[in-house]
């Protein structure tokens, strides 16, 4: 009896021992394998505020020669039509001129479809961002050099339009995780360097301009351009927190695609690119050509609508986080376009001045308000791919709608003193010009009906109306 009792007792202490040995076994490897996970996930802390500022003022800078340069091309579009033209060809024709710059803003944006999986790609992102800033302002360089169209549309079109999107989205597409409950703010901040980048550069290039000429003017700004860009990309030493897990994603799911926010978003993104480039392109030309302003008071009248923009992105920014980012951005894309048609289209010279202030002010709503809203409607953990997509989206946008107002206003004379026959040309220039603003007023308008129905589909989505959204 004690043998098989004794057995029993060794056997139930060697199984003992054995399961213990399993279990220590197992939790040997738990524990390898949570450590594997902790070092292969990303830290989901946040970063400091210090880097929080500082990552803002990067923003703030970054946009204010990107977003900047890109609001001044109505300067080189003045320029390059007039009879003091360095390019071959292209006195008079703005639908050709125009698609230089709407290649280079267009590239901007639409850029992210192939710079996002660099970002997920690469820890450093500082590299994607000075690489971007280096091809950005050899592209400006270069266009110095350009005595024909065909070349300023490989220079100063897709070789700037590439770096400028390689230098933009590493900032923009990172800078929403780092923020919550003052997304809207800090994102306004950001993007009103755009408006003060347009206040700056619009003065300042006119001077070199005319004091220093077309070809020097560019070599300056491609020379300032890289070294302001090392400082600002420096900050960008690595993927802090959360922003590392939303640099994850590039691809949109098919599921996201099929949804009626995200095709309603998708084209309320074109209209609004699309409409939004014309004024920034033809404000200088019709102040010159209708109006009879001289090209200084054009460059002036255009950094005073840089500037109004940048105070309102902020402006909309803080109150956007108050009243709802979604309502914010709705009311002004449709009070943009009703703003084109109250106050541009057959305009004097006080009506055009009131929708140069107007319009910088509701026009700024969209653009700074369209990272923080991506992030409400789809998820932080979506951002980079809707982000990036629906940017490809407004740089195709982007691209025809400036082109599309340069043939329908056709190519002109440029001219400040109007007698005789000039008159009756500058008649049919004007009814041109109309014509213009009739077509950036729809786009508009049809992009403010698109927000609002994504506004009324993200609602529902989640369940029922809220004021606040």
């Amino acid at each position: 009896m004690n043998a098989p009792n004794t057995n029993g007792e060794v056997l139930t202490l060697r199984t003992l021992s054995n399961n213990a040995t399993i279990r220590g076994q197992n939790d040997s490897n738990n524990t390898t394998d949570s450590e594997t996970e902790r070092n292969q996930s990303p830290d989901l802390t946040q970063p400091s505020q210090t880097y929080q500022c500082l990552l803002v003022f990067a923003g703030f800078m970054m946009t204010f020669h990107v977003i900047g340069i890109n609001s001044i091309y109505g300067l080189f579009q003045e320029f390059y039509t007039s009879p003091e033209s360095n390019i071959k060809g292209a006195m008079g024709q703005d639908a050709l001129v125009s698609l230089v710059g709407t290649i280079g803003s267009g590239l901007t944006w639409s850029g992210s479809i192939y710079v996002n999986p660099m970002i997920r790609r690469f820890d450093n992102v500082k590299l994607i961002s000075l690489a971007g800033a280096f091809i950005m302002s050899l592209g400006i360089f270069t266009a110095s050099f350009c005595t024909q169209l065909w070349q300023l549309y490989l220079t100063q079109g897709l070789l700037y339009g590439i770096g400028s999107s390689m230098y933009y989205f590493p900032i923009m597409s990172l800078t929403p995780a780092y923020f919550d409950r003052n997304r809207g703010a800090a994102m306004g901040i950001v993007l009103a360097g755009s408006g003060v980048g347009g206040l700056v550069l619009s003065p300042v290039f006119h001077i070199l301009l005319t004091r220093l000429g077309i070809r020097w003017a560019l070599r300056i700004l491609g020379i300032w351009n890289f070294v302001l860009g090392i400082p600002i990309s420096s900050v960008l030493t690595k993927k802090h927190g959360v922003a590392a897990s939303v640099a994850g994603r590039t691809r949109v799911s098919m599921a996201m695609i099929k949804r009626g926010t995200f095709i309603l978003q998708s084209l309320g993104a074109l209209l609004q690119a699309a409409g939004n480039m014309v004024p920034v392109y033809f404000l200088t030309t019709y102040s010159v050509s209708v109006l009879s302003y001289s090209s200084s008071t054009g460059s002036l009248l255009l950094a005073v609508n840089t500037a109004v923009n940048s105070v309102a992105r902020i402006g909309m920014g803080i109150l956007a986080d108050r009243v709802g980012r979604q309502n914010t951005m709705v009311l002004s894309v449709i009070f943009s376009g009703i703003a084109v048609f109250a106050l541009w289209y057959d305009s004097d010279r006080g009506r055009f001045l009131a929708f140069i202030v107007f319009y910088g002010i509701l026009a700024g709503g969209y653009n700074a308000l369209l990272p923080t809203t991506i992030t409400e409607v789809y998820g932080v953990q979506n951002y980079s791919s809707v982000n990036a997509f629906i940017y490809f989206i407004r740089g195709l946008g982007a691209l025809f709608g400036a082109p599309i107002a340069g043939l329908i206003l056709g190519s002109h004379q440029r001219g400040t003193r109007l007698t005789g026959d000039m008159m009756s040309n500058l008649h049919v220039l004007k009814t041109r010009y109309n014509d213009v603003a009739m077509f950036d007023g729809i786009l508009l308008l049809a992009a403010g009906i698109c927000v609002a129905y994504v506004r009324w589909l993200d609602a529902r989505d989640k369940g029922g109306w809220r004021w606040k959204a």
